[in-house]
């Protein structure tokens, strides 16, 4: 097993227009994710980014780190929503500490949102 590496922190926007254009993709039309009466009214702080659209800009951290490689396997619990404001939008960042094994490289992972852990226990296995 290889001591751990650092990895460099990536940083992605979501605006209200991406998760607008990830429903449409995804089919998940739930209007918490884009109507702010209807998240205040479920008791939510504003409008949120889909879960699974936080994950996939995650993996897409790794994939920039691993180009090419092969997912094994790619997990996290939803923790914390992602708030993303009418205008402008919001930074998640992706930090990432790689340790490799017997062929494969479990890549450890922080993703936050305005310094707030928005995945719990975010992992990726990759094969280069």
């Amino acid at each position: 097993m290889t001591a751990p590496l650092s990895l460099e922190t990536q940083t992605y926007t979501i605006t209200r227009a991406d998760l607008v254009a990830y429903a449409g993709a995804s089919g998940d039309h739930n209007p918490i994710h884009q109507d702010e009466q209807v998240a205040l009214g479920v008791g939510l702080p504003g409008v949120i980014a889909h879960g699974m659209y936080t994950m996939a800009l995650a993996a897409r951290a790794v994939s920039s780190w691993f180009p090419g490689a092969e997912v094994v396997s790619f997990g996290c619990k939803f923790t914390n929503p992602v708030v993303v404001p009418a205008e402008g939008g919001v930074d998640i960042e992706v930090a990432g500490e790689a340790t490799e094994d017997d062929g494969l490289t479990t890549v450890k992972l922080t993703v936050t949102c305005d310094g707030q852990k928005v995945l719990g226990m975010p992992k990726a296995v990759v094969r280069a």
